[in-house]
């Protein structure tokens, strides 16, 4: 077997990407490949923790606009995304894969609260950690919530798993035909491009702590395992050497 390339990740996925081709909510057979893609990890050895999104349930910014206070509308994409939390945590389980979910808001009845030594001994058992909530507070993304949590447990690499779109481009592939795809991008770039990677909290956090980041389409079967096993996929954003 391929010796894995990194030893410990932090994987982003949107709530998007849970509802599959659906308008809205939760589609098992999205969820249940994206459990699938995860318990390929496990026989790679690699440890494994995940931040969730919960714009499929819910968008905090669109209730500000239509008149609801802006903590109380993040707070509750907060709640979001302990609901796909728990759908993934139950698919995964299902395959076999033993796994954890800790919020950053206390709802013990149904996560652990988030303890940072608690989710590192976690993942040196080989057990998944799904972080829930965000980082508890309003204002703040989930983008930044995995920025946040990939530094706190030591993740070697961030990687943002988008829906059907393959790496950065220079424009949106799906209204451009001719937008060019980076292999390779620096954070300054991509921060001065303004380019849809993650919010710019989020990607200045990475580039202050030198943490890389591999954008890439986690619906193309195996890419996973691929990025995990040293192959280049998708757009690495990184500094200069």
């Amino acid at each position: 077997m391929t010796q894995p390339r990194y030893r410990r990740v932090l994987l982003k996925l949107s709530g998007e990407s849970l509802r599959g081709e659906a308008a809205f909510g939760i589609d098992a057979s999205a969820v249940n490949y994206l459990a699938q893609e995860i318990r390929q990890t496990q026989e790679l050895g690699i440890e494994m923790a995940l931040v969730v999104g919960g714009g499929n349930i819910w968008r905090g910014q669109e209730a500000e606009g239509r008149g609801m206070d802006r903590a109380t509308a993040d707070y509750a994409g907060m709640l979001a995304t302990v609901i796909n939390a728990l759908a993934l945590q139950d698919s995964l389980e299902q395959q076999g894969v033993v796994t954890r979910t800790q919020s950053a808001l206390q709802m013990q009845a149904v996560a652990e609260p988030y303890i940072r030594r608690r989710a590192i001994r976690h993942l040196e058992k080989q057990r998944v950690v799904l972080f829930a909530a965000g980082t508890g507070n309003p204002y703040m993304t989930t983008d930044t919530a995995s920025a946040l949590r990939a530094l706190e447990i030591g993740a070697q690499v961030l990687l943002m798993a988008k829906n059907h779109v393959d790496g950065v481009y220079d424009a949106d592939p799906r209204k451009n035909v001719n937008a060019k795809r980076f292999a390779e991008l620096d954070y300054m770039d991509a921060l001065n491009r303004r380019l849809a990677v993650m919010d710019s909290t989020a990607l200045s956090l990475c580039m202050d702590n030198k943490l890389p980041i591999i954008v890439f389409d986690i619906f193309r079967p195996g890419n996973l395992g691929r990025i995990l096993r040293g192959e280049s996929v998708g757009t690495m954003i990184a500094g200069r050497e």
